[in-house]
């Protein structure tokens, strides 16, 4: 059975595609299923932003077949890890969550190579290109350590 994995942000066109794509990079497909989404409605539909498209392909990474899509109370059975962005991000699906379990499901991606630090990606929406090479870094390291424990063998 595959392994589900949701990739949060605000508006799925910036962070989440990116984390989405590095993540695909680094575990085997057929047992691990990615997809991304966002906590607003601004952007269903639409590919990732150019710069998030621009920064993927200079590591070899093609975000484009991506569509922005709004998260929904029933990814909470779809998948069984769902990361977020940021703590605004957070709360956002959290206000969502029917239960405990849906509760445990969440997590600061950050978390992962930060514990307890409660940081946050950064959105590059507003700023220019480095931004967007900064937060590929940023999930870069975090995707790293999701796929470690992801490509760990079972007993």
């Amino acid at each position: 059975m595959k392994t589900k994995i949701l990739m949060v942000c605000l508006g799925n066109i910036c962070r989440s595609p990116l984390a989405e794509g590095i993540l695909k990079t680094k575990v085997n497909t057929d047992q691990v299923y990615i997809d991304s989404a966002g906590t607003g409605d601004y952007h269903i539909g639409q590919q990732p932003d150019e710069r998030s498209i621009k920064t993927a392909k200079e590591h070899h990474i093609d975000i484009t077949q991506q569509r922005g899509r709004q998260f929904e109370v029933s990814d909470f059975d779809r998948f069984d890890l769902i990361y977020v962005m940021d703590n605004s991000n957070y709360e956002d699906v959290l206000s969502l969550a029917r239960n405990e379990k849906d509760k445990k499901k969440v997590h600061l991606i950050l978390e992962e190579v930060l514990p307890n630090e409660n940081c946050d990606v950064p959105d590059p929406y507003t700023g220019g290109i480095d931004g967007f090479k900064r937060v590929y870094e940023m999930l870069d390291q975090a995707c790293d350590k999701i796929a470690e424990r992801l490509n760990q063998p079972t007993h």
